[in-house]
């Protein structure tokens, strides 16, 4: 038996896109045009910094850094953070750091969990996707 830590995907739709604030206040507006990968992100985080030190690159596809709440770290992060409260809301996101894979094409979550690493995140949706 192999024990995971990451969730069994819940079953529901997700949008097909979300609007929020990147770190310089600008407004950004985005649609999921083909898989993507959502990361939670949450200020104070020990667990977050691996995705905030790096622009996280997985198996090709989008991936979005979202947090629920505006932080001044987001300025200082290597990659580009967008306050999203209503996608953290939408997407059903309790906690960070989080991962959930979206399918646009059938508008539902096909994974998720809560995760520790980008190694991680790279397994459990290299694992998705082979499903």
């Amino acid at each position: 038996m192999r024990l995971r830590p990451v969730d069994a995907p819940r079953e529901r739709p997700a949008p097909t896109g979300y609007t929020g604030v990147d770190a310089r206040g600008r407004s950004v507006q985005v649609r999921f045009s083909r898989p993507s990968v959502v990361i939670a992100v949450k200020p104070g985080c020990d667990g977050c910094r691996e995705f905030l030190d790096s622009s996280p690159t997985i198996l090709g596809l989008d991936v979005h850094v979202v947090a629920e709440r505006e932080d001044p770290a987001w300025a200082l992060a290597a990659t580009s953070v967008v306050v999203s409260p209503e996608l953290w809301r939408d997407l059903q996101i309790l906690s960070a750091p989080y991962f959930v894979l979206v399918d646009p094409l059938a508008t539902c979550v096909v994974g998720e969990g809560s995760v520790f690493s980008l190694s991680q995140v790279l397994d459990e949706v290299a694992r998705q996707l082979e499903d």
